[in-house]
């Protein structure tokens, strides 16, 4: 009890830290966006501590399969981290700020080629916005993108290399899914097959669909700027974020599938021998 205690309690100001972080690096915030991001940070520290602490599933998936929620939350932080420092003004800036910076020109170079999430996003803003703002939006993308691959090769890894999710013991269905209800109707198998795969193609297509639903928005809502750092942050975070993790629940379920299937086989191995070619 003391120890899921701690945990909720751990998670919690993690969670607090990392919605605070653009605040606490970006100078010349307002007291209007201080309440915000306070209020902000607040409600998601309270949303995990009750999490974390409630002996029944609630919301969060893979609650009891680690390191699945830590790779995802480890690669946020380290994204809205790293887009905190590059979006530092040269006025402020150290070693540390000047090499995350000139990763992310190099990146956003790199991964800037037509038809890219990155290219895509970097023609949301307006056409006459200041060069250098420019290649910030560029460079904020091309660093974003770069941390959503990473996440989903670091979950790659640890599906290949630790087994998981066997790398715990046992995996609870029920508690690790608790959206997820198995008396639905339909073979469980192919239900959880069919909603990796939606989740799969929902993550690859939203950093397309996503400049382009923006784009489209800006004919009513005028020219999108970015000028402000922390709505620039926030936006890649979530334009590259949140596809890798839809791709990474895909995977993890495609992984859950597969489990069930083989246990399945070795609890019949007389009906899977007579499915056999003769």
């Amino acid at each position: 009890m003391i120890a899921q205690i701690t945990g909720a309690l751990a998670r919690a100001f993690l969670v607090l830290v990392l919605v605070a972080t653009p605040s606490l690096l970006l100078p010349s915030i307002s007291s209007d966006a201080s309440q915000i991001v306070a209020l902000v940070a607040i409600s998601g520290a309270a949303l995990t501590l009750f999490e974390y602490m409630a002996i029944y599933p609630g919301l969060v998936e893979f609650r009891d399969a680690p390191p699945f929620n830590r790779i995802r939350f480890g690669a946020l932080f380290v994204t809205v981290f790293l887009l905190s420092v590059t979006c530092l003004p040269m006025a402020d800036a150290n070693a540390l700020t000047k090499f995350v910076q000139a990763i992310a020109v190099i990146t956003g170079q790199v991964l800037d080629f037509p038809y890219s999430p990155v290219h895509l996003f970097t023609l949301m803003p307006a056409n006459d916005i200041a060069p250098a703002q420019q290649q910030l939006v560029n460079g904020v993308a091309g660093l974003a993108y770069l941390m959503s691959v990473l996440s989903i090769l670091v979950f790659v890894a640890a599906v290949r290399i630790l087994n998981w999710p066997m790398n715990n013991g046992t995996f609870n269905v029920w508690v690790n899914l608790p959206t997820f209800d198995p008396t639905a109707g339909g073979d469980v198998v192919m239900r959880l097959q069919r909603a990796a795969w939606v989740n799969i193609s929902l993550g690859f297509l939203l950093p397309f669909l996503f400049p382009a639903a923006v784009t489209a928005s800006m004919v009513f809502s005028g020219p999108l700027r970015l000028e402000d750092p922390q709505t620039l942050i926030w936006m890649a975070t979530g334009w590259a974020m949140l596809p890798s993790s839809l791709i990474m629940r895909g995977m993890a379920i495609l992984r859950v599938a597969a489990l069930i299937d083989r246990a399945r086989q070795s609890a019949n191995p007389e009906e899977d021998a007579s499915l056999q070619p003769v």
